[in-house]
């Protein structure tokens, strides 16, 4: 195929149509485009999805699902030759195919980009072949074809134009520039930058205005809307914190399990003489006790209320598991259109020739002068605004909508003033005299000709100081990177005859006015309260270094001892470099996709977690390759939004921050229930580990082990994702991605707590084994299972507040109350009851007993609340302020 010519905007016409092997008046023949569509259609190559049962594999592969997946075997091998039961099968196996279709169900929005992508592929287009237009599918387009232009047109492929007239093109998607492109048919010197190559067209961009001719020099992959679509197909996601954490966690408890099974079976069978049957039970149960079989649908429980509670701030989560990653970001990089900034152009400061200095818009006090020049710029604007239905309609470019509301917040209007000077003829805005001029009558029977434009296009005349004095206030507008618009005018005693053209020449300067898109004040507040969670805020912008400087320093992104880069001198780092310097850098203006996606790998290779905003086509890759990609719902395009994890509904910078806060409140409920289970499940191995040691047998089957991991703590930890945030949750770093899931205190409290229930059942077991009775094993499993089941559910209490407990944050969370009533209810009846005492191997218990486990059970929460108390006594001021929000 004849790929995109990396240098030919420099190409004279002849030169192009000489390389192309084409001509640019008849365009190709037949013959050639038959020829040359041997090499492929215009059309974006996707990769191969995943198969159902790589898909199944992927989610059965982790520790857990393995540990699982091979206590289900065992457990079928049992029933099938020593008629073990096919309860465990039933149970484990229900588990195991509900933690599978979780994930599966996460995946639900499978991959979208790439056919968001091909959405913007154009079906027809008009060609020249053969010296005749003709209509063809877009997909038949080769290089060297002669594609007409027209307003409204999509642009099928990248190509250099032929011919322009008054050609704009919409480029955003690719350059994030709002404002549509003037496009030359000439000759110039090549650009790095998408946004400056102004003989040139690309795929997806769409005609704004205007008519030309482009000849096609790339198409399908070739083309810069292909190299976005390859980006993506090459661009993976990493995996997140909470599920390299949650791993690591199984592969722990894996291994204490595995190694205690070794060490059973062989002690059981070479040692006390045991058949292989039951020591190869005892595996089953072991693996049963590692496994904390409910933890997934916990944590997918947690993801899916912060899912929830985010769509009521304005974010909805395309992925679950991205709920507890926004939670860890440290580093948001954010676009400035709309994002950071109103995206309204907006008039914010004006000045009259003659006055001292200039006006800022929120003086609310106008001189006549002011008065003058807000009527001079009215005039000759043609942007309307009408509420309609309870809706603002805007029509026209967004500087002449920036002027209307500007009159309009003075109580000034277009129409207003046209009733008093009527219009007689325009003269309108061309991009080459970059000038508009209108015309018209006064109440006095004279006539006023306005000009509006570049003031360096402004046919005035000026002495030298006032001159100077004009250029210092155009420079200050400038350097505060507003755009600047002046106006002269002139006025006739007659009508004049000749043309408006003819008209414009020795003007009488009045003066300027200079607009931005502001930012937005809550982005101001936002980034602030992200600075003050550890997390660092940077702008990455298509648009120019000078107005992206001016934002970032309003917002607060922008500070004396940082660095701004433009793409082009990104792109003269090597990836060392960049890495080196990356912390420096505050603000990236004029970047490219692949500038966007090289900073968020070296913010990654730092060990950042890194949220990256974007609405174009050209901010996909980077979205797909940040940990959190954000779109924006309204500007966002359907290829960013597929590409993202998030999309703000009100394009609004504070609702990323908004987001952060519930993510880490998800992710602090999720170590909650880590700590929960997991204190419990280790308990369960080194119980079962030294009762075999010593003789005893298993003192726990894997039916009991199942109620107690699944029911007794299962229901009341599902509704641990309904705990309110802890205090200090957004006045403390981020948690780093290497940080351990046992950090920040969890693992002392996790080891103290098996500790405690190790001791406290081996003791229960004893007592009501040797202690009560003579020697009577069930005895002691009932007592056992319990103080085990009742008590560990009793701890959800200490555990879901950080602060000490008391009845006020008891009463709190009335879900949590209701689930450990249903779990509570349903051990006591599986305990009374005689039918479900032989189904799962218990025994009736004396009053006597009864009364041991019933103290009992309140043990290990005693020793959890002293033990936060001691803590506390290290940190008082946080504790303190836990209890006062408490």
């Amino acid at each position: 195929m004849l790929a995109m010519t990396i240098h030919n905007a420099e190409l004279t016409k002849t030169q192009l149509a000489t390389q192309l092997k084409t001509d640019l008046t008849l365009g190709l023949t037949a013959a050639q485009v038959a020829e040359r569509q041997r090499d492929g259609r215009n059309v974006l190559q996707e990769e191969k999805p995943p198969s159902i049962f790589q898909k199944v594999w992927r989610h059965l592969s982790d520790v857990a699902s393995l540990v699982l997946l091979f206590a289900v075997l065992l457990s079928t091998y049992l029933a099938l030759t020593a008629d073990g039961g096919w309860t465990k099968t039933v149970v484990i196996g229900s588990i195991l195919i509900i933690n599978v279709a979780i994930g599966m169900y996460q995946e639900h929005s499978a991959e979208k980009s790439l056919a968001a992508l091909k959405k913007l592929n154009v079906h027809e287009v008009t060609v020249i072949r053969d010296g005749h237009s003709q209509v063809v599918d877009a997909a038949d387009l080769v290089p060297g074809d002669i594609v007409l232009l027209t307003g409204g047109n999509q642009i099928p492929a990248d190509g250099r134009l032929v011919t322009a007239t008054d050609l704009r093109i919409d480029e955003a998607i690719l350059t994030g520039e709002s404002e549509p492109v003037k496009k030359t048919d000439q000759p110039m010197p090549q650009a790095e930058e998408l946004g400056d190559r102004d003989n040139e067209v690309f795929s997806g961009t769409g005609v704004a205005q205007g008519s030309g001719t482009m000849v096609v020099t790339g198409t399908g992959m070739a083309t810069e809307l292909g190299t976005i679509a390859g980006m993506l197909n090459r661009t993976k996601t990493r995996m997140t914190p909470l599920q390299k954490r949650l791993n690591q966690l199984s592969a722990r408890l894996t291994a204490v399990a595995i190694v205690g099974g070794v060490i059973i079976f062989a002690l059981g069978v070479f040692y006390q003489g045991e058949p292989m049957t039951d020591a190869l039970m005892i595996g089953v149960s072991l693996a049963v006790a590692a496994v904390p079989e409910t933890l997934p649908i916990i944590v997918t429980i947690s993801l899916s209320h912060g899912v929830n509670v985010m769509a009521k701030q304005h974010a909805i989560m395309r992925r679950v598991d991205a709920v507890e990653t926004i939670g860890g970001v440290n580093v948001i990089a954010s676009d400035k259109t709309g994002t950071l900034t109103q995206n309204q152009m907006t008039v914010t400061r004006f000045w009259t020739a003659g006055a001292p200095q200039a006006t800022s818009v929120a003086k609310m006090h106008l001189t006549e002068q002011n008065v003058e020049l807000m009527r001079l710029m009215g005039l000759a604007t043609n942007a309307t605004r009408q509420l309609v239905k309870d809706e603002m309609i805007e029509v026209g470019d967004s500087t002449e909508l920036a002027i209307v509301r500007w009159l309009e917040k003075f109580d000034h209007s277009r129409t207003k003033f046209e009733t008093e000077f009527p219009r007689i003829s325009e003269d309108p805005f061309n991009s080459t005299k970059k000038t508009m001029a209108t015309l018209h009558e006064t109440p006095d029977g004279r006539y006023l000709l306005i000009v509006k434009g570049a003031v360096d296009h402004l046919p005035i005349q000026l002495s030298e100081t006032q001159r100077k004095t004009m250029e210092k206030v155009h420079d200050e507008f400038a350097h505060n990177a507003l755009r600047v618009l002046a106006v002269g005018y002139r006025y006739f005693d007659e009508r004049p005859t000749e043309a408006i053209e003819a008209l414009q020449e020795d003007l009488i300067f009045f003066g300027l006015i200079g607009m931005i898109d502001p930012p937005r004040e809550t982005a101001i507040a936002a980034v602030q309260q992200a600075a003050e969670a550890g997390i660092r805020t940077v702008m990455i912008t298509g648009d120019h270094l000078e107005t992206a400087k001016a934002i970032a320093k309003q917002i607060g992104i922008l500070h004396p001892e940082d660095d701004v880069i433009t793409g082009a001198a990104l792109r003269q780092l090597s990836d060392a470099e960049l890495t080196e310097r990356i912390d420096h850098i505050s603000v990236y203006a004029r970047v490219s996709p692949e500038d966007k996606i090289r900073i968020v790998t070296a913010w990654q290779n730092k060990g950042a977690t890194v949220a990256m905003t974007g609405d174009g086509v050209n901010d996909a890759p980077a979205l797909k390759a940040a940990d959190v990609g954000v779109a924006m719902g309204i500007t966002g395009t359907e290829v960013s939004k597929n590409a993202s994890d998030m999309i703000l509904t009100d394009d609004n910078f504070e609702t990323i921050v908004a987001a952060v806060a519930t993510g880490r409140a998800v992710y602090q409920n999720i170590l909650k229930a880590v700590e929960f289970l997991i204190g419990v499940n280790f308990a369960q191995i080194f119980l079962m580990i030294f009762a075999v040691t010593v003789g005893w047998g298993a003192p726990l089957i894997a039916e009991q082990l199942l109620i107690i991991n699944v029911l007794a703590d299962g229901i009341p930890g599902f509704y641990l994702s309904r705990e309110p945030a802890e205090p200090f949750n957004m006045q403390r770093p981020p948690i780093g991605r290497s940080v351990s899931i046992f950090a920040d205190g969890l693992g002392q409290r996790v080891a103290l707590r098996a500790t405690t229930f190790v001791l406290l059942t081996l003791g229960i077991y004893g007592l009501g084994r040797f202690g009560l009775t003579a020697n009577e094993p069930l005895m002691g499993t009932t007592m056992l299972f319990m103080v085990l089941a009742i008590g560990s559910m009793i701890d959800i209490y200490p555990i879901k507040r950080r602060s000490p407990l008391t009845w006020t944050s008891i009463k709190a969370n009335r879900e949590i109350n209701i689930g450990v009533l249903i779990a509570a209810v349903i051990v006591f009846t599986i305990a009374l009851t005689p039918a479900l005492q032989i189904v799962f191997g218990l025994t009736a218990m004396p009053m006597l007993n009864w009364g041991i486990v019933l103290v009992a059970v309140f043990i290990p929460s005693l020793i959890l609340e002293i033990n936060k108390r001691i803590q506390g006594k290290r940190q008082p001021d946080r504790i303190q302020l836990e209890e006062i929000a408490d």
